[in-house]
């Protein structure tokens, strides 16, 4: 670097020789070598002064996109390296009248960050304070364990638990935000609703997932985004539905019952309008499966929809029904009832004396085993069969709810001549009460083959035709007649004419095999009002016993019917029917004939 001179010899010179004053050079000189100076100086810390912003610049650039990703991040997903995506929205589902039967209900979940506790054995005991079921030693023991990092406590908190949570003032206590699903009618109609739970579950959100019922078969649309907002609406009449439990309830518990149920349906849509089955449970707090014992004593066993029983002489009417149908017999036709009919080294009886002989129409009235055996001896098996099949009751039914996919009817592994004549009456088959719901329906709405649905419906089904508008009028009078002459008498209600038949079936012994002692399965299937059918119910009771006698009874006259007979006085009049007098339905039974 070559420095310039503050004097500069040949300028001093110069300015001598001019008469200017040589120290003004000097002056200019170092003037202009301090600006020099200066903005060298200034040039360095600018560039400094860059080179520092844009350190930190980067710097918090980064930290900001670190503190992001982890406020994005749930503890979970750090905890166990998955990143998570749950929606927790679901449908709701409403009756048929639009009230709710299920929707989504805001709450929090519990967890613990064990890292940011700061006293660990006391926020354990005064959590097991606060939740009875947690054991402070060993909650204390995982809040401690250094290889813990993540604590599920609770997955759903009442708003009194989380001000008491928030009370302990414990850092590492933390909550997350998630939709839970709620039934507000609690027991009223479980078994159709099922339950659902928690699927995928997170801190800021847990999926609900159906576990059972309708939940589960229409879990996909529930769950859909698209149709979150769109409500289920089910056939089922809440009021209906309350109704029917009641009566069935005090039932069940008067005739010491082990279990009841109940189903009533539509003739001409199909729409099951209410479905009980007891013993129940509370869908918010669904029981755990049972591991021992019988099924059908679970509170979770659907007895409409899995319990496939031989329901008796509910059956019989089927077999009048083909008879009339195909036109082997009449109404008057006379059957021969001597008994006790043998085949091989089986003896059909009756449940009494009937005489020798009976019509068709009474052998429906007083419910002959043997009359109907003989009506269906000449049809045969295959013939039987196919009628059955028309029907759905060799069939799983199909019904909107997961357990009916996974119930299937009981079927005799040789359909051989003795059980075309048990299965007549209700031996040798099982089916299931919607099932019979079902085929009753089919009987006397015309003849139409009608498919049973939870969903509300705005049209008639167009079922195919299966028996003749002809058949269905000889059945729904036979059925009347039931009533008015035979072993439904209790089933007579002013105002409204009932049609039905009983079924008072010996239930199998599943340990030693053949039939319990002392033990039926009482079924009444009816229709009303009789001279229209609008509606079938069907009423069936486990191991009832009616103990208001001098001697216990067991049979469905006697249990079953009561109890359907009061739920018809209940519910019609919710339904809306009016009221007929006697004279009505004897001439619309008569212009029918």
């Amino acid at each position: 670097m070559i420095r310039t001179p503050l004097r500069p010899l040949a300028r001093v010179l110069k300015a001598r020789e001019s008469g200017e004053n040589p120290d003004l050079i000097e002056r200019e000189n170092r003037r202009l070598r301090q600006e020099a100076a200066r903005d060298q100086a200034r040039n360095r810390a600018e560039g400094r002064l860059v080179v520092l912003s844009l350190i930190f610049v980067c710097a918090f650039v980064v930290l900001s996109a670190r503190m992001g990703l982890l406020a994005a991040t749930e503890p979970v997903a750090l905890a166990r390296g998955i990143a998570e995506d749950i929606s927790s929205a679901r449908a709701d589902i409403l009756d048929r009248k639009g009230r709710v039967m299920a929707t989504n209900l805001a709450t929090h979940s519990l967890y613990a960050e064990t890292r940011r506790m700061v006293e660990p054995e006391r926020a354990a005991q005064e959590l097991a304070r606060i939740f009875p079921d947690i054991d402070a030693e060993r909650m204390a023991a995982r809040f401690t364990d250094p290889n813990r990092r993540f604590i599920w406590i609770r997955t759903r908190l009442s708003p009194e638990q989380q001000q008491a949570v928030h009370d302990i003032g414990e850092p590492g206590l933390l909550f997350g935000p998630r939709e839970m699903r709620v039934y507000p009618n609690g027991r009223m109609a479980a078994h159709v609703m099922g339950g659902a739970s928690f699927g995928q579950q997170g801190v800021r959100a847990a999926e609900v997932i159906g576990v059972a019922g309708i939940e589960l078969y229409f879990d996909e649309r529930l769950r859909d985004p698209e149709q979150v907002d769109q409500p289920l609406h089910l056939a089922l009449d809440l009021t209906v539905q309350a109704t029917v439990t009641e009566v069935l309830e005090g039932g069940k518990h008067m005739l010491n019952a082990r279990g009841a149920t109940a189903v009533l349906m539509d003739v001409h849509t199909g729409e099951v309008l209410s479905l009980v089955s007891l013993p129940d449970f509370d869908p918010n707090t669904r029981p755990a499966p049972p591991t021992e014992g019988e099924p059908a004593d679970s509170p979770l066993f659907n007895r409409a929809v899995q319990g496939y029983y031989e329901l008796g002489s509910v059956m019989k009417t089927l077999a009048v029904a083909q008879g009339l149908d195909e036109g082997t017999v009449s109404p008057s036709t006379i059957i021969d009832t001597r008994g006790p009919l043998t085949w091989g080294r089986f003896r059909i009886r009756d449940f009494r004396n009937y005489g020798p002989e009976l019509s068709v129409k009474d052998v429906m009235v007083k419910s002959s085993n043997i009359g109907t055996a003989r009506i269906m001896q000449p049809i045969g098996a295959t013939r039987q069969q196919e009628f059955l099949r028309k029907f759905g009751l060799l069939d799983t039914m199909p019904l909107e709810l997961a357990e009916a996919a996974r119930a299937r009817p009981l079927l005799p592994d040789r359909w051989s001549d003795l059980s075309v004549m048990t299965i007549s009456y209700g031996h040798g088959m099982s089916t299931s009460p919607l099932a019979l719901a079902s085929a009753y329906a089919s009987m006397v709405n015309g003849g139409r083959k009608v498919t049973p649905t939870l969903l509300k419906q705005d049209s008639v089904q167009g079922g195919k035709q299966i028996i003749s508008p002809r058949t269905s009028d000889q059945i729904k009078l036979m059925l009347h007649q039931v009533v008015q002459e035979g072993t439904a008498s209790f089933a007579r209600i002013p105002g409204y004419p009932v049609g039905g038949k009983t079924g008072s079936a010996d239930k199998p012994n599943p340990r030693g095999g053949g039939y319990k002692k002392d033990a039926v399965l009482a079924t009444f299937a009816s229709v009303f009002p009789a001279h229209d059918p609008r509606y079938v119910l069907i009423v069936t009771l486990d191991e009832p016993v009616d103990t208001t006698g001098p001697e216990p009874r067991r049979t469905a006259g006697w249990t079953a019917v009561p109890v359907s007979a009061e739920i018809t006085r209940r519910v019609a009049p919710l339904l809306g029917l009016r009221p007929v007098r006697v004279e009505d339905a004897n001439a619309a039974f008569a212009q029918s004939h």
